[in-house]
Order: structure tokens, then C-alpha cells, then sequence
């Protein structure tokens, strides 16, 4: 019934998800050029909300939880499960005041309307997979702009989507690389549900009636422990939450 609901719910899902990209595309540029970071955050912030709540036409319910008191004054590290492209828009609308920046791959800055323009200019971390001492020298360079503004950084630690929703192995290097720039920066899991339903069926049908749900766990405090036992425990939490 999801699969035959998907069929016709589908089609508006994703013209009103293009939509939003196309029109803020050019909103996201004259914020830029004309007013600077604060407007381009803020037209970027107000994307990602409608793009989270394009899971309505889908009629998927979304919930962010969180439970913490996370502070603004410092670096955060939100260490996430991924399990679809669908993580993304929550997590930066959701987190918007802890002013979350990305580690992508650097083909995502071409030939996407706004998603590409905001990986450019958003003061991410653009990776090339190939050339591992650009990835590194760039995932330097987010800690060190963390550091200096207070901003977040979310990393995706499995290095690839969960198709099926269990989850991997996290790894270390992009944890570690950043805490060596930002060492002041606070730990904290974020575990993300349902999301790989949305696309169980691959691109179309996409999926309906779905929970998709994000919730901030409790904050791991650094304090000069080796970056693998950071990780580690990050994993073994967001398992906990979502029973694996």
C-alpha cells in the first residue's frame, strides 16, 4: 500500500522539493554577495526547513528530540548515522543556531541548485576522496573556522548511507582531524530513524507514511581522550538508541 501511495505522492514530493531549490538558489546568491554570511545562513536556514517539510506531501511525520543543553559558546561536533540524503535538511534547520557545517564530496558543488552554492560558500569542508591530503588539509581548515567562529560541524562517521538502517562502523579520521583544530569542541551523537525507508524503493516510488525522526543524545566531553574512544562511544550510543 506504501509502494502504491508512493506511486502518486511521489511526483509532488519532488516538484515542490525542486521547486524550493530552484527558487532560493538566486535568494541564496544576492544574500551572499550583497549582505554576507548572516543573510546567506538565514536564506540556507529557511531552505532546509521547507525541504524538511516536504516529508508532508509524503506524509511522513517529523521530530527532532532534543533533550540537552547544549552550549553556543564553543565548538560542537554532531556525530550522526546516515541512512539518506533526507538526514540532511533536518539537521541543518533543526540545529540552525549551533550553525552546522558539512563534510562532502567536492563533485556536490557543481550542478545542484542551491545545495551546491551553499557547500561553496557555506564554510563547509569540500573533500576530494581521491586526494587524501586535501581531504585532510580541508577538514583543518572547518576545525580551525569552528574554533574561531563557535560554529558546528556534522559528521556522517560511517562514511556512507545505510541502506538498510543498521549501522557501521564508525571511523575515526575526520573526528580526530578536527578535534586537533577545535579542541574545545563538545561531542555530541545525533541518531536518525526511518530515514532509509523514504528510500526503500530507490528514487521512485519514494516511500510514504513514514516516522523520521532525529534525536540529540547525550554529550560526550572530549577531555584529552584518544579520538577512537570518543568515536566509539558516539557509536555505541546512537546503537543504543535505535536498538542495534
Amino acid at each position: 500500500m506504501r509502494k502504491l501511495f508512493g506511486y502518486i505522492l511521489s511526483p509532488i514530493f519532488y516538484i515542490f522539493f525542486g521547486l524550493m531549490l530552484g527558487i532560493f538558489h538566486p535568494i541564496q546568491w544576492i544574500c551572499y554577495k550583497l549582505f554576507g554570511y548572516k543573510a546567506h545562513k538565514r536564506s540556507v536556514d529557511c531552505l532546509n526547513f521547507f525541504l524538511t517539510y516536504c516529508n508532508w506531501f509524503l506524509l511522513n511525520s517529523v521530530t527532532f528530540v532534543n533533550q540537552q543543553n547544549l552550549p553556543t559558546d564553543r565548538p560542537i561536533i554532531f556525530v550522526a548515522n546516515h541512512q539518506s540524503m533526507y538526514d540532511i535538511p533536518g539537521l541543518i534547520w533543526f540545529l540552525r543556531k549551533y550553525h552546522p557545517k558539512f563534510i562532502s564530496k567536492i563533485e556536490l558543488t557543481k550542478g545542484i541548485p542551491s545545495i551546491s552554492y551553499n557547500l561553496k560558500y557555506g564554510g563547509g569542508a569540500n573533500i576530494d576522496r581521491k586526494d587524501g591530503k586535501q581531504s585532510v588539509l580541508e577538514i583543518g581548515k572547518l576545525g580551525k573556522r569552528m574554533k574561531e567562529n563557535n560554529w558546528s560541524a556534522v559528521i556522517f562517521a560511517e562514511g556512507t548511507r545505510a541502506k538498510d538502517g543498521k549501522v557501521k562502523t564508525f571511523h575515526v579520521g575526520g573526528i580526530a582531524t578536527l578535534l586537533k583544530r577545535a579542541p574545545n569542541a563538545l561531542l555530541v551523537p545525533v541518531a536518525i530513524e526511518n530515514s532509509w525507508k523514504i528510500v526503500r524503493y530507490g528514487l521512485f516510488p519514494l516511500s510514504v507514511a513514514e516516522a523520521i525522526r532525529w534525536t540529540v543524545l547525550a554529550p560526550i566531553e572530549p577531555a584529552e581522550k584518544p579520538a577512537e574512544d570518543i568515536t566509539l562511544a558516539a557509536e555505541v550510543a546512537i546503537k543504543a538508541k535505535l536498538h542495534q
